[in-house]
Parts: structure tokens; C-alpha cells; sequence
């Protein structure tokens, strides 16, 4: 069984994929006496789940999350939180099941793990996600607590080239509220953590924070965050996090999502022997990440926060 894990002292590993009976996933390091208020745990859950929107895939599912341990009468007790998502639509594709599927993981995982069979890839699937979002909305629960919260927004989606085709978009996060000192100089930088798990995040393909790359066309006077007297700033083109460490101001970047592999009409590729064939359209898979995506970006977001929090407190 795979198995992944994210963070260091507030920590999610989960395991299970997109064509198996359920994906799982342990909690650790959420400190005990937080009240998990499962409505909004649930409603995070419903912002991620397939939709009815021309986007979103046809797949239905539940996303309903049983907790196993950790919480006692909606209480975390300190123990790890283990919980389950029972997936209730499976549906295996004979058509496209030994094609490489363009732009996905079919080429890379034949090449890394030996698979040949594209249901052996599904810890690639989007469906995995939601693991992050159960533990993204407690680590909200537990941020909320210290004035901080998470926003995020579609800043913009591509349009389709025909019908049934998929397109990328661009998103952009916020993390209100943080105190100054968050994060470390060198290595472990919020900014380059941060980084880090929005590029984990499917079919991420770029970030930035701040002014990020429109940074690289302007002059030094038009740039500096110059502060007052009393230490506010004037303006926060470094995105709150000056030298790697958060500066209070708000956390703000930007996540580029590629167009979703798999499209609704027949395309050429070429099966695991490298023969010709036809990969049959499907309307299994969302044609944009958006609007799915933005609990994902925000739960990560969160976990990296919280993390941060946590290592203060242990240093």
C-alpha cells in the first residue's frame, strides 16, 4: 500500500486512490481540546465534491468523512485523527485503460514503478485531495482560534479551443491575519514551504507570491515595502513574508493550473507498446480544476500555517 505524508509536526498521511473502496488518512500533531465542528468540516468537503456544473465531472460522490479515532465527542483528544472516505462511484475505463494518457502520469509511473495498466495510477487522481481537505479544515478550525483565516479566488479560466475540451486556470490565495516570524531563514522558508504544497497539488504548474514575476521588470524604488514609523507598511508587494519569515502583513500568491489531461473527444496517442491507438473521450474528469480546486489550495495553505505555528511553539 502507498502511503504519503505532508508536514512536519502537524501532519497528514493518507493512502487509497481513486478506484479503490476508500481513501484513508491519519492526522497527527493537532494539539487536544480543539472542537471540530463537523458541519464546517463537512461543508469544506462539499465545496471539493464533483459538482452539477458543465466543468465538473459526471462522477458522483458523497465525500462524506467517518472519523475513526482522535476526536471524542467532537473534541480531538491529542491522538492522531484517523478517517475514511468511502468511494461510491467507481467505474473502470476498459477503453483507455492501456493507453499513455497525454499530459498525465500513464508514461512517468510505466517508467518509475513499472505499470502498465492506468488503474494502477490512481494515487495520480485528483480524487486524492480529498484527504488534504479534511485535514485543511481542521487545521482552519485550529487557525481560526488565532484570528487567521483563508481565502482564495479564481482569477481567471482559459477558454476552450472546442467543445468537450479541457482549459487551465489561475488562482489566487490569502492568508489573513498571521503574526510576524513565521518561518526560517534558509531552507525552510514559509514562502518556499508554501511553495511546496501548492505545487504538490494536481496539475499545478506555477506559483508565485507577492508581485512574484512582475517583480523581475521593476526597479528597486518601485519595489521596496518602505515602512512608517510606527512599522506598518505602505504597501506588500513581498506577499508578507520578507527573508522567508512572515512580516504580519497578509500572505497573498498565486497557483497556475494546466488544462485536466483527459478531455471530452477522441484523441491519438499510442498504448503501453508504443502502437497508435485512439484514447476515447470521457466525461469522467472535470474539464477545469476550478472552481473545485480552491478548498485544496486553501487546506493546504492552512497545514503549512499551522505547521509553522507549531514548530514556533516547539522552538
Amino acid at each position: 500500500m502507498k502511503f504519503d505524508t505532508f508536514g512536519n509536526i502537524y501532519r497528514l498521511t493518507d493512502w487509497g486512490d481513486t478506484h479503490g473502496k476508500a481513501l484513508e488518512g491519519q492526522i497527527e500533531g493537532c494539539p487536544a481540546g480543539l472542537f471540530v465542528d463537523m458541519g464546517f468540516v463537512d461543508a469544506e468537503l462539499q465545496r471539493r465534491a464533483p459538482g452539477s456544473g458543465e466543468l465538473s465531472t459526471q462522477r458522483t460522490e458523497s465525500d462524506k468523512v467517518e472519523f475513526l479515532s482522535g476526536i471524542l465527542d467532537g473534541v480531538t483528544t491529542g491522538e492522531p485523527i484517523r478517517f475514511r472516505i468511502l468511494n461510491d462511484d467507481v467505474k473502470i475505463s476498459e477503453s483507455n485503460r492501456y493507453v499513455l494518457k497525454p499530459s498525465h502520469v500513464s508514461y512517468t509511473y510505466m517508467r518509475k514503478y513499472g505499470v502498465m495498466d492506468n488503474e494502477q495510477c490512481g494515487r495520480a487522481s485528483a480524487r486524492q485531495t480529498v484527504c488534504r481537505v479534511v485535514a485543511g479544515a481542521i487545521a482552519k478550525l485550529w487557525l481560526q482560534g488565532r484570528g487567521v483565516r483563508i481565502t482564495s479566488e479564481v482569477v481567471s479560466i482559459a477558454e476552450a479551443a472546442r467543445e468537450g475540451d479541457s482549459v487551465g486556470a489561475l488562482v489566487e490565495g490569502r492568508i489573513i491575519g498571521l503574526p510576524a516570524g513565521l518561518g526560517e531563514p534558509v531552507y525552510d522558508k514559509f514562502s518556499a514551504r508554501l511553495a511546496y504544497a501548492m505545487l504538490s497539488i494536481n496539475a499545478a504548474k506555477g506559483f508565485e507570491y507577492g508581485l512574484g514575476f512582475k517583480a523581475a521588470s521593476m526597479s528597486g524604488s518601485q519595489y521596496h515595502d518602505v515602512q512608517n514609523p510606527d512599522f506598518t507598511f505602505r504597501t506588500n508587494h513581498d506577499g508578507g513574508i520578507q527573508g522567508g519569515i512572515t512580516n504580519g502583513e497578509d500572505v497573498f500568491f498565486r497557483v497556475a493550473f494546466k488544462p485536466i489531461p483527459s478531455v471530452r473527444y477522441d484523441r491519438e496517442t499510442v498504448d503501453f507498446e508504443g502502437n497508435p491507438v485512439i484514447m476515447r473521450g470521457s466525461d469522467r474528469n472535470d474539464l477545469c480544476v476550478a472552481p473545485r480546486v480552491l478548498p485544496v489550495v486553501e487546506a493546504m495553505a492552512a497545514m503549512v500555517a499551522m505547521d509553522f505555528f507549531l514548530l514556533m511553539v516547539k522552538g
